[in-house]
Parts: C-alpha cells; structure tokens; sequence
C-alpha cells in the first residue's frame, strides 16, 4: 500500500492507492476525516463499485448465471493503479480481472480523481465500458467525517436552502439481509437542522432517496458549520455504527443503492441502476468544503 499526498494554502489530502481511499483531509492542519480506528469501523473514505449497499441474499442474476458478491462490491479492496499526480490532483485506475469477472459480470474501467481548490476537494468518479455490449453497476462514497453525534446537527439544504418539510428515510430490514425494507420513517427537522444521537442509527443507515437535498453540513454545537459534503446525485445515505457509540458520522453519495428485499430481477432491473452503452463514459462527482 503506497499513500500520494497533495496540499494547497489551505488543505492537505492524503489517498492512498489501495481503495484509491481518501485516508486524510485536513484544513490548517486540522483533521477533517475519521482515522480508521477498528474498534469503531476500520475505513475512512471506501468507494462502493460495483455495488452499493447488498444484494438481496447478495446474489445477482445476469443472463442465466448467478454471481455472488459481499456488501459494497470490490473495489474498495483492491489496489488501483496511479494514473497521474500533479501539484492539487490525483488520479487513479482500476480494470476488471479474472477475480472481479466471477463476482460481476462486465467489463469495466474506474477511475477516481481527487482535485484541491481553495474551497476543499472535488471527488471525481468516471466508469468507462470498453466492451463491446451495455453494463450495468452503481456507484458511492462513503466518506466519514469527524463528529460529536452527542452535540453536533447536521444541516440538509436543496438548491442552497434549508429543507423545511420532514426527511424520508428508507429502512433496511431486520432480517440480516442488509436490503431495503418497505418501511420508511420521517425525521424532523428544525430550520433543515437534524439532531444527532447514537439511536438515530440504531436501524442501520439513513437512505434518502429521490432527490431530498444536494448538500449537508455538520454543524458543532455552536453553530459554526464544520464542512460540507455538497452532490447532484439521486439519493445518499448518512450512517454511523450501532451500538458503538461512535464518534464520526458518514454522509454518502450514491448512484444505485442496496436491493429491496426479495429482489430476484436481472442485475440491469435494479432500482436505481445506471446503465452504460459500449464505449460510453459515466462521469460524475461530489465536493467536501
């Protein structure tokens, strides 16, 4: 494992090629990000492809075969190649492998970009299908962040604006499975404000789909606002661990999500799938400020 750091006046990001996982972010030699301690959860910034979340019984059907593949797909667990470093940008590539071809049935090239400014960092995200036929995969961060989930609230604004209706959440199942049930639960919201606490995540992550906000923030509790994960993405989820007390929170941008429970449809049929035409290029990206 070899860790690339790069720094402008105000940031300093370090990533490290196994995952291409951001492992620091710092703002005046402040920690921004979660350190990884496995007492808690032993990750800080894991890039979820080609799967988010799981599959039901963490199988998918494509054509008449049956491939099996753990939660969050591979590729946070693979080493990917360096394909540049300048002075405020990295970028790094991954292709599929005999391995990854018995867990998922496609092709692929991923390549995750990480780009400084004045403001933070831009997470860049590009799927390349450079095989002669469609296919189909998701993709999402799962960023944590530093955070007192005893005092700190998390700010949920669209468009720049405080949210003033309830949030909708989705609820992952009780059954283990690690899908989608079809209960969903509101969470109030003061002035787009949400109040944290451990139970908030007794029921596993918040999914929130359809759009509900395009950036939160976490703010301490005097109500200086800590950083901002800002996204044009069609859902994201907010988790941190039960019954663990944890101090971080994650705030995910997602394009595709786990399975509803018992989900048995082609691997292009699920919800939130995105579909790529041969040759074509998915491109996409969030920003931490």
């Amino acid at each position: 494992m070899k860790e690339y750091t790069i720094s402008n006046s105000t940031y300093t990001l370090t990533v490290s090629d196994h995952g291409a996982e951001i492992r620091s972010l710092k703002k005046d030699g402040v920690e921004l990000m979660w350190q990884a301690d496995p007492k808690f959860w032993g990750r800080t910034s894991p890039v979820l492809f080609p799967l988010v979340g799981n599959y039901w019984e963490k199988k998918s059907r494509w054509k008449d075969k049956v491939y099996e593949m753990s939660q969050h797909g591979f590729a946070r667990d693979m080493d990917f190649t360096l394909l540049s470093k300048a002075e405020d940008e990295l970028w790094f590539e991954l292709k599929e492998n005999e391995d990854t071809l018995a867990k998922y049935p496609f092709a692929f090239i991923l390549q995750l970009g990480y780009k400084l400014s004045s403001d933070g960092v831009e997470v860049l995200w590009k799927v390349i299908n450079h095989a002669d036929s469609e296919i189909s995969f998701s993709i999402g961060g799962h960023p944590a962040f530093n955070c007192d989930l005893t005092k700190d609230r998390l700010l949920f604004t669209k468009n720049g604006q405080p949210l003033a209706s309830p949030l909708r959440s989705g609820i992952i199942a009780d059954d283990g499975s690690g899908c989608l049930s079809d209960r969903v639960k509101e969470l109030s919201l003061t002035e787009g404000k949400l109040d944290l606490s451990y139970e908030l995540f007794d029921e596993d992550a918040l999914i929130l789909e359809d759009r509900q906000a395009d950036a939160v923030t976490v703010i301490d509790a005097t109500g200086k606002e800590l950083l901002t994960v800002a996204f044009d993405a069609p859902l994201f989820g907010v988790w941190s661990p039960a019954g663990k007390k944890a101090p971080f929170v994650c705030i995910e941008p997602w394009y595709g999500r786990c399975d509803r429970v018992g989900f048995t449809g082609q691997i292009n049929e699920r919800e939130y799938a995105n579909t790529l035409a041969p040759k074509a290029e998915f491109s996409v990206s969030y920003t931490i400020r």
